[in-house]
């Protein structure tokens, strides 16, 4: 390795290996245009090992981003529509508090709590969740002992976030139409 990437920061690194894995993922896409200019396909793909819901249950997700998150198959297929725009960082980051909210062991805890911080929290992190200064500062405070409740100030920041602004693109999003069909 050459003396000028050893001394840039892990975190620059990991942001460099993602971002060429996403170039990468474009270039190989050549067979049109149309690729480069709406980077997801047409047609949803249909998430694993989840129960397909009926247009009814589906149509209950426009107005309530917790009865989305809750179904197995809608969070996988908002995770989804939030990969094709490259936006998935925050739903990822909800799903990771929930996780890490389960977690018994204090050690665990421990160590899931300094991975959320380091992928989602820290400044420049690989997928930096957009958190106000506030809220940063009284999620690092609760991390000096971490408990289940945490990252939960962030987590409703984030919450409000998505259903403000991503809810409201999914409910629009061909994803979501095959599913109210």
């Amino acid at each position: 390795m050459c003396k000028g990437l050893a001394a840039l920061p892990h975190t620059c690194l990991e942001r460099a290996k993602e971002i060429k894995t996403k170039l990468g993922t474009l270039i190989q896409k050549h067979d049109s245009a149309i690729d480069f200019i709406i980077p997801y396909p047409e047609k949803p793909e249909k998430p694993p090992k989840a129960q397909k819901p009926s247009p009814e249950e589906a149509l209950r997700w426009r107005d309530s981003l917790e009865k989305l998150l809750q179904n197995p198959y809608g969070l996988a297929s908002f995770l989804t529509f939030l990969r094709s725009e490259f936006s998935e960082e925050n739903a990822e980051f909800w799903v990771a508090c929930e996780d890490y909210k389960k977690t018994k062991s204090p050690v665990k805890r421990a160590e899931k709590a300094k991975k959320i911080y380091e992928e989602f929290i820290q400044t420049e992190a690989p997928k930096e969740v957009n958190i106000d200064h506030f809220t940063k500062a009284v999620t690092m405070k609760n991390l000096v002992e971490p408990s289940p409740t945490s990252f939960d100030v962030a987590q409703k920041r984030i919450f409000a976030l998505m259903e403000k602004d991503s809810l409201p693109r999914f409910v629009r999003s061909e994803f979501y139409q095959e599913l109210i069909k």
